[in-house]
């Protein structure tokens, strides 16, 4: 693919503006319904758990994603081929003309081509699924004893699933939103931590690296001086936006246009980051301030 020279209008155009997300927070808090911010006539949701139930009344559409070689498959056809993968490996030509012709008759490129939004739910489903395809291939297997090799398998795991998300990032004109889960470790010290859950740990290291703006997402109560404050019996929920806040939440800010703390609603955090006027909420989200 011949190199160009991308103007800065052109980077602010709808064709190559662009934000990926990763928002992470404890089960229960609501990280599926965020969807409901977004416009259903824009976002698609890449359904890995098969948990829709709680937001059945959003109208847009989703995908159910089985299997890592699924979500691999429209991985493929949003992002195109890598011109620098051999033809032949998944991410090449050869492998995308594969897919393109094994989806021709659903209408699933085109379809894929009409969303500018992926809202994946969840990764750390995306990652549990790739451990079931890494576990089934040969570098999973000690070469000598032909026993099951678990390093092998989440060596693998890690390296299928950080080059499909980062063929996801190359994608053109696509806000990927993925959402997880995160949880509350303690270590032998006693020290408390927050940590997104995936399967292995390469991912896990790596995603803050790979995306634009990492958000945690928790229930908050106001103390007495009115400022933001954990309260696990609050129905309040706010995004967490940067690093160093006093709560010790994965965050990071790319933009450098968040606030410590943000509104649940996702269409005008993405207006947000780009510099452009939030949209009308939708009347559907809850605890939208």
């Amino acid at each position: 693919m011949a190199l160009r020279i991308i103007t800065a209008d052109e980077r602010l155009s709808a064709t190559e503006n662009k934000t990926s997300l990763a928002v992470f927070g404890p089960p229960g808090v609501g990280k599926t319904t965020l969807i409901k911010s977004l416009p259903e006539d824009e976002a698609v949701c890449f359904d890995l758990e098969a948990g829709m139930k709680s937001v059945q009344d959003w109208r847009g559409p989703s995908i159910p994603i089985r299997s890592f070689d699924d979500f691999r498959d429209l991985v493929i056809l949003i992002g195109g081929p890598d011109p620098a993968q051999h033809p032949d490996s998944y991410y090449g030509a050869g492998y995308h003309a594969h897919v393109q012709a094994k989806y021709a008759d659903s209408g699933l490129e085109a379809f894929l081509k009409g969303r500018s939004i992926i809202f994946v739910d969840s990764i750390t489903d995306l990652t549990r699924q790739a451990m079931a395809y890494a576990k089934q291939q040969a570098e999973a297997f000690s070469e000598r004893t032909g026993k099951p090799d678990v390093r092998g398998a989440y060596g693998l795991l890690g390296r299928e699933v950080i080059q499909a998300l980062k063929h996801l990032q190359h994608a053109r004109g696509k806000t990927v939103i993925f959402v997880g889960v995160l949880e509350k470790v303690t270590d032998e010290f006693g020290a408390s931590s927050w940590v997104p859950q995936m399967e292995g740990s390469k991912a896990g290291r790596e995603l803050p690296g790979i995306v634009d703006q990492v958000l945690s997402m928790q229930l908050f109560g106001k103390d007495a001086d009115g400022a933001w404050s954990l309260d696990e019996k609050s129905t309040e929920r706010r995004l967490v936006c940067k690093s160093g806040n006093p709560w010790g939440l994965p965050a990071k800010d790319r933009s450098g246009r968040l606030d410590m703390t943000e509104p649940p609603d996702l269409a005008a955090l993405l207006a947000k980051i780009d510099g452009r006027s939030a949209p009308i909420a939708p009347t559907n989200i809850t605890n939208p301030t």
